[in-house]
């Protein structure tokens, strides 16, 4: 008889991924992530997105700057394509003292409003008190300069099928018809956070040596992908996504932006995660998160801690993890951002 678990189990292990951890120096770990790298932002589809844009040069337009108390937000929206006006917050703390660090909040499989606080109903304003998942306020509240992208194939950028008929995403569209092109929804998304810092840096007064990301879910997945590949990001914080391909989205049921073509092939998530070494690390769990599960979050981690020993900076990898499910934990990040992000 058939058996799909069986069969796709022995698929993962028929073998042995490309950059596999095996360094035991820091000469060797050095290597590794050189040669590891550009492979990674080769299959995500960024060196296709670096070629097909390089006449390119995204710019911003402000909409709207609302007075919130102790901060204001700004609505904005940047060109990272031609065609892609993509929308984001800006929240700024009123008081800034020089050149301030800047956190990126990549939303999950919700509505980028829920990141900056706004809710449009009771159940938004259930859902986002109960996940934590104002994630912007609780940024700018700790002095920093937040900004909530919408994610793609999200909010205005989804496909016009599904807003008309009220879809939160259009992620399988994104997949199937970027695939043609060479593309991937990770690797699109990570190249927006690209452009948004660009934009940043450039514009607005940010100290370009403090920059961290974070995220839960969906979002998550952007704050492991864009710091492994984009070196300008100090400090990475994903929420309940951390865990091994294999336990997650290799066995469950998940959303198909997960999915970049041969990625086993080069390595587990952990391995991916190591490419952020030797910037501080902390991945943000549920205990009972069903389809991030904590047994295999924490096998990665005991794996992506040991890439960090090798780095010589094992104290800067750190695992939180929240009593409750697949939702935000606000106290596995900020505490451990203020440790490298002093105000």
């Amino acid at each position: 008889m058939y058996d799909s678990k069986r069969h796709f189990n022995t698929t993962f292990h028929a073998f042995t991924p490309e950059f596999r951890f095996a360094a035991e120096d820091d000469a060797a770990f050095e290597r590794w992530q050189q040669a590891f790298r550009p492979r990674l932002r080769q299959v995500l589809g960024l060196d296709n997105l670096e070629n097909d844009l390089k006449n390119h040069v995204p710019h911003a337009e402000l909409n709207e700057t609302e007075d919130m108390g102790d901060y204001t937000r700004e609505s904005w929206h940047i060109w990272t394509e031609p065609t892609v006006p993509l929308p984001f917050y800006l929240l700024r703390p009123k008081s800034l003292n020089g050149k301030v660090p800047m956190v990126l909040i990549p939303h999950g499989h919700n509505h980028p409003h829920i990141y900056v606080g706004i809710a449009h109903n009771e159940a938004e304003a259930k859902h986002i008190e109960e996940g934590e998942r104002d994630i912007g306020v609780q940024a700018v509240r700790e002095g920093y300069i937040a900004i909530a992208p919408c994610t793609r194939a999200f909010g205005e950028t989804r496909t016009a099928k599904a807003i008309a008929e009220n879809k939160v995403h259009s992620c399988r569209d994104q997949l199937v018809h970027g695939l043609l092109a060479g593309r991937t929804p990770i690797g699109e998304r990570v190249w927006d956070m690209g452009c948004l810092i660009d934009w940043a840096t450039a514009s607005q007064g940010i100290d370009p040596t403090r920059i961290a990301i974070t995220g839960n879910s969906g979002g998550g997945t952007v704050s492991v992908f864009a710091a492994a590949c984009d070196t300008r990001i100090a400090v990475s914080m994903p929420g309940c996504y951390f865990c091994t391909f294999e336990g997650s989205i290799g066995s469950i049921n998940h959303c198909e932006c997960n999915y970049v073509p041969n990625l086993l092939r080069l390595g587990e998530m952990y391995d991916v995660a190591g490419l952020i070494a030797p910037r501080p690390f902390t991945a943000i769990a549920g205990r009972t998160d069903p389809i991030f599960p904590i047994e295999h979050v924490k096998l990665a981690f005991e794996k992506l801690r040991s890439i960090y020993e090798v780095a010589g900076v094992p104290d800067d990898c750190a695992l939180h993890v929240g009593e409750g499910g697949h939702r935000y934990y606000k106290d596995g990040a900020w505490p451990f951002l203020r440790t490298y992000f002093a105000i």
